[in-house]
């Protein structure tokens, strides 16, 4: 299956799908919109992700240029670390009908990989705490339960 998928940047066309793999989760469910027209925050939130070279969204593609996966990326430079920059990885999604595949592992060696060449020194990733096997998948990949994250819901 591997061999089938490719990694490349998301494009525009592709945000439809990208927010059906964000909503298709007991929590997404609940924050986004698959209603037609599709709302044009999204499109202007990817424009603002595409125009800066500290964020990416890639997609896994599937041979037939189906969309199989997602995530986001950001580079975030830091005085900590003796100055050096750190990644953020955000909004994993496998679509349902692809998972157990290790689809969500070839994106997650793609990023790390892309972390590397940029020179972070680290990559962080935010699990909800009730994604218990999202938990086990992370931990499988060699991350650790370091810190305890906070959130303030501001909109």
């Amino acid at each position: 299956m591997l061999r089938e998928v490719h990694i490349r940047p998301a494009r525009r066309e592709d945000i439809r799908t990208i927010v059906r793999l964000l909503a298709d989760d007991e929590l997404g469910r609940d924050r986004e919109d698959l209603s037609e027209p599709l709302s044009q925050a999204y499109f202007k939130a990817f424009d603002e992700i595409v125009a800066d070279k500290r964020n990416l969204v890639i997609v896994a593609e599937a041979a037939d240029g189906g969309l199989l996966g997602c995530l986001q990326m950001t580079f975030i430079p830091g005085l900590s670390h003796q100055g050096a920059e750190r990644a953020l990885i955000e909004d994993v999604r496998v679509d349902k009908h692809h998972r157990g595949r290790k689809i969500g592992h070839h994106m997650l060696d793609w990023a790390i990989g892309e972390a590397r060449r940029r020179h972070s020194c680290l990559i962080e990733l935010f699990v909800h705490e009730t994604r218990f096997a999202a938990r086990r998948f992370y931990e499988n990949h060699g991350f650790k339960d370091s810190h305890r994250g906070m959130r303030l819901q501001l909109a």
